[in-house]
């Protein structure tokens, strides 16, 4: 049996995280994050507040975005993804085509083999 060993940079991402940190190439505050994960997803995926600030909270902790310093009386905070979150995102990219790349393989090879009997 293959022993599958996951580094902090190898590991799959959620959906909303990796929507997350492609939304941060930019930054933005909550809301606006929400709002670009739905385009992004042209309306699939919708974040919940929690489900957001969970997620804020956790990249946070990881080094993945930072929250930039606000203005003074503002209560939007808004978060922009850093070098290492970058780093993940080009990961998950990575990841998500060897999974299409070899789905394609798989299942196109056995579609044609199919047309062919």
């Amino acid at each position: 049996m293959t022993e599958v060993h996951m580094t902090n940079e190898n590991i799959a991402l959620t959906e909303a995280v990796y929507y997350i940190l492609l939304a941060l190439y930019s930054p933005l505050h909550g809301y606006g994050i929400m709002q670009k994960v739905a385009d992004l997803s042209s309306g699939r995926v919708h974040l919940a507040a929690g489900t957001l600030y969970g997620a804020l909270s956790t990249l946070l902790e990881k080094g993945w975005i930072v929250a930039l310093p606000g203005e003074r009386n503002s209560r939007k905070k808004e978060y922009e993804i850093t070098p290492l979150g970058k780093r993940m995102a080009m990961n998950e990219l990575s990841r998500l085509r060897e999974l299409l790349e070899n789905g394609e393989k798989i299942i196109e090879g056995r579609k044609y083999e199919n047309d062919n009997s």
